[in-house]
């Protein structure tokens, strides 16, 4: 090698190293912001899922007796709250992500004009508080003469008297879940509709030559496989926002725990142990389950959403 080329490179060796400086520069902020408020949070939660800890004292080391008690005497957690989280998450995780893309899908036959006042209409409850929401649905949802859905029944015969709906076992969860679906069209929603938008028109003019008959075809084999990222996306927002719920069940009942605990969630009992029982190292060792359960079904969606070099 000559040494007109060792002087080329050395340039060009000092170029590439300042660029990654600036790059490292702007990264740093996200880093340091993550660091501190996931990163963090994470592993004190873990450390302290471990301990006794009344928010008052210093922990106090303990092992797995938390997750034991978790297990074995927490009937409450293995009889209520198991089963109305994975009833939950069941119905508003994939039929809220359904949901969402076909009614992006929709949208995108639409004009501009339409499509765009529809999306905003789509959208919009998502942009409202879960508090927000329980003061329209606690209206709709009174238990008394005064409640709409009460009112109309009484006026139609279907009922005799009125159905105290929020404080129903029977009722209280189904409502936790219309109330969700209804608001379930957030930024997983809005991603699909753009990479539906942006895929290139050419690939179906491919695929009618290639034996494509209808839309539905269309979308199975060109739409879907073009928008994975945009898919993933949503999928992973659909699974946080769907196990990380809780306040629209205390707000609809005003009450932590539920009534009967009907609507109670991993996330209510979380709180519960935490903010009003005050037994903190039990809270943190729900918490690490419920990061668990989250991680899990967040890598079952990356390998039907993701690429192959994931």
């Amino acid at each position: 090698m000559t040494e007109a080329t060792l002087t080329l490179k050395k340039p060009k060796s000092k170029a590439i190293k300042e660029k990654q400086k600036i790059a490292y520069l702007f990264v740093f902020p996200y880093v340091l912001m993550f660091t501190i408020f996931i990163v963090i949070p994470v592993i004190a939660a873990i450390l302290l899922s471990f301990t006794y800890f009344d928010a008052v004292r210093f922990p106090s080391w303990i092992g797995f007796e938390n997750y034991i008690n978790i297990m074995t005497n927490d009937e409450v957690f293995m009889q209520n709250v198991i089963p109305n989280t994975l009833k939950y998450a069941i119905i508003v995780g994939p039929g809220g992500y359904i949901l969402s893309f076909l009614l992006a899908w929709v949208l995108s036959q639409l004009t501009h004009k339409i499509r765009t006042v529809l999306a905003l209409i789509i959208y919009s409850p998502s942009l409202t508080s879960g508090i927000t929401m329980a003061v329209l649905w606690r209206v709709i949802f009174a238990g008394d003469n005064s409640g709409y859905l009460n009112s109309i029944l009484l006026s139609l015969g279907l009922i005799v008297e009125p159905v105290i709906w929020l404080q129903s076992k029977d009722f209280l969860l189904t409502i936790m879940i219309i109330v969700t679906l209804w608001s379930s069209m957030g930024v997983g929603f809005l991603a699909i509709l753009a990479g539906i938008l942006n895929v290139n028109q050419e690939l179906y003019e491919a695929g009618y030559i290639d034996g494509i008959k209808n839309k539905f075809q269309e979308m199975l084999y060109i739409t879907i496989p073009s928008i994975k990222p945009q898919m993933l996306f949503g999928a992973v927002m659909a699974i946080v926002g769907t196990f990380s719920s809780s306040g629209i069940g205390v707000a609809l009942s005003g009450s932590n725990p539920t009534p009967q605990y009907a609507g109670q969630l991993i996330v209510n009992h979380i709180e519960y142990y935490g903010f009003n029982k005050y037994e903190m190292g039990y809270a943190a060792a729900l918490s690490v389950l419920l990061l668990l359960i989250v991680y899990l079904f967040s890598r079952i969606a990356f390998k039907l959403f993701g690429s192959k070099d994931e």
